[in-house]
Formats: structure tokens, C-alpha cells, sequence
């Protein structure tokens, strides 16, 4: 069995009926969004694993070759170029991993949600459309699209009609808002169910967007 990414957990009080795979952005680590967990309300009944996995340090190109926890390397400020889709393909296993074992706790597809933020929901996006099996839905924050090129021939039936939650933040200066928008355009000509936010906020997350999280979450795993 291929070892799991190093993550933090945070189980619900009672019994697990369903999981949020959350990854974080560049140079972070799975605590950057465990404070927003309490601040999300969700409802004991929904019995929410919160699963915050750690991207492994590499060395990240635009930042000199400094070695960071990334999920894949970017070469340049301009997104819409030079995708690592060979360190997005690894990372994207490594995700496959988690849900095969929140699978193999008990946890059907349905029931685990991917969520991510700029790298983070990057990953969510290639992973998500790529699942074998039905997920819970996707959320999508400040991020882009990657490996667009091979969607169309790698993209499954079983994710076809995954909600898809995606928000940005229309002052970001890291991920342009034209990057979120042409992400959101990709999908919505490929028939996915795009619920696009956005709020005037930088490249972060603002208490609105918690909210439209929060009923997201409430509705797909109801």
C-alpha cells in the first residue's frame, strides 16, 4: 500500500457519515484552513471528517528554487503557461489515495467532498474530473485550471454532473480573477454545474465565501 500523504484530521463529535478532503496552498501546510472548520457550522448529523493532508517541500521555480510544500512546481507569474503536469499527475495520486482509504474506512464516494485552495484547488479541479467514481462535490478557491489539454479525453461520466463550487476574490493579485473566469468558462462548455462566487477580497478568504462553503456542504452531503 503506497504511503499516505502526512495530514491532519479533525473527526466530527459523532459518528463519521462523511469527509472533506481540503488541500492548501503554495508554502502552506493542512493547518491553514483548520481554523475555518469551527467557523463553518456545519451540523453534527452530517458527521464531517475534516482530512487537512500536507503537500511534500519541493523546490518551487518562482521562488528561486526555494523548497517549500508545494503540490506541484510553477516556472512563471503568468498562469496560463507552462503547467508541471507531471507534478500535478503525482500529486493528483497521492489525493486518489486519500479517498480510496476514506473508502476503505466506510466512507463511499458520494459521501467525500474535494475542496482546495490556489495550488491546492487546482489539484481538486484535475483529481475531482478525473474520479472513477461519483464524489460529493468539488469546491474550488482563487484557483485555475491545469492540464486542460487532456480534460476532454481524460475527464469520467461519473463526475459529469458533480457540483462544482468555485470562488475568487476580484482584487487577487496571485491567481488574476481572469484566471478563475476562464477556468469557470472551460467547464461550463464542457457541461459541469459551475456555481461561481466572487467577492472583493485579495488572494484569501473572506467570511462570505465560509458562508456559501457552509451551504454548499450542507446541501451536497444532506
Amino acid at each position: 500500500m503506497t504511503k499516505l500523504l502526512e495530514r491532519l484530521e479533525i473527526d466530527p463529535r459523532g459518528p463519521v457519515r462523511s469527509c472533506v478532503i481540503w488541500l492548501h496552498g503554495l508554502g502552506a501546510d493542512g493547518h491553514d484552513f483548520a481554523p475555518i472548520v469551527p467557523e463553518l457550522g456545519l451540523p453534527t448529523e452530517l458527521g464531517v471528517r475534516f482530512v487537512l493532508p500536507h503537500a511534500e517541500a519541493m523546490p518551487v521555480s518562482i521562488n528561486g528554487g526555494m523548497v517549500m510544500p508545494a503540490w506541484y512546481d510553477i516556472a512563471e507569474v503568468d498562469l496560463a503557461r507552462r503547467h508541471d503536469e507531471v507534478g500535478m499527475r503525482r500529486s493528483a495520486s497521492r489525493i486518489d489515495d486519500l479517498i480510496a482509504d476514506e473508502r476503505r474506512r466506510g466512507l463511499p464516494s458520494e459521501r467525500i467532498v474535494l475542496a482546495g485552495f490556489s495550488q491546492g484547488g487546482a489539484v481538486v479541479l484535475f483529481a475531482g474530473l478525473r474520479q472513477q467514481e461519483r464524489l460529493g462535490g468539488l469546491i474550488a478557491l482563487s484557483t485555475y485550471l491545469v492540464g486542460e489539454g487532456s480534460l476532454d479525453a481524460e475527464r469520467t461520466q461519473a463526475n459529469q454532473s458533480v457540483p462544482i463550487l468555485q470562488v475568487h476574490g476580484s482584487q487577487d493579485g496571485v491567481v488574476v480573477p481572469a484566471r478563475g473566469t476562464a477556468a469557470r468558462d472551460a467547464l461550463q462548455r464542457r457541461g459541469y454545474a459551475v456555481d461561481y462566487r466572487s467577492y472583493p477580497m485579495q488572494h484569501a478568504v473572506c467570511a462570505e465565501e465560509i458562508a456559501v462553503i457552509a451551504d454548499f456542504l450542507r446541501r451536497t452531503l444532506a
